[in-house]
């Protein structure tokens, strides 16, 4: 692999473990698409560095959780007109 690649798939999972970020937000933050921050972390990452790949995995897991929360309240916010 070769390693400017290798070097963004640890740079993304530090990111969002530090921010407590979303693939979006780091997807907009590193100017990738959402395909591309999946493929690093699930893909590269767990072959790169196993303890920063399960640290990521924490922060995605429960953002995909809390995800419909997150959609409701910007449902909510665009009709009430904020």
């Amino acid at each position: 692999m070769r390693e400017d690649i290798s070097q963004r798939a640890v740079d993304l999972a530090q990111y969002i473990v530090e921010n407590n970020a979303t693939v979006r937000d780091a997807a907009k933050r590193f100017g990738i698409s959402k395909s591309t921050v999946h493929k690093d972390l699930a893909e590269r990452l767990r072959y790169i560095s196993r303890p920063l790949y399960a640290q990521a995995r924490v922060v995605l897991e429960q953002n995909k959780a809390e995800r419909h929360l997150r959609g409701g309240e910007a449902t909510r916010k665009k009709y009430k007109g904020e």
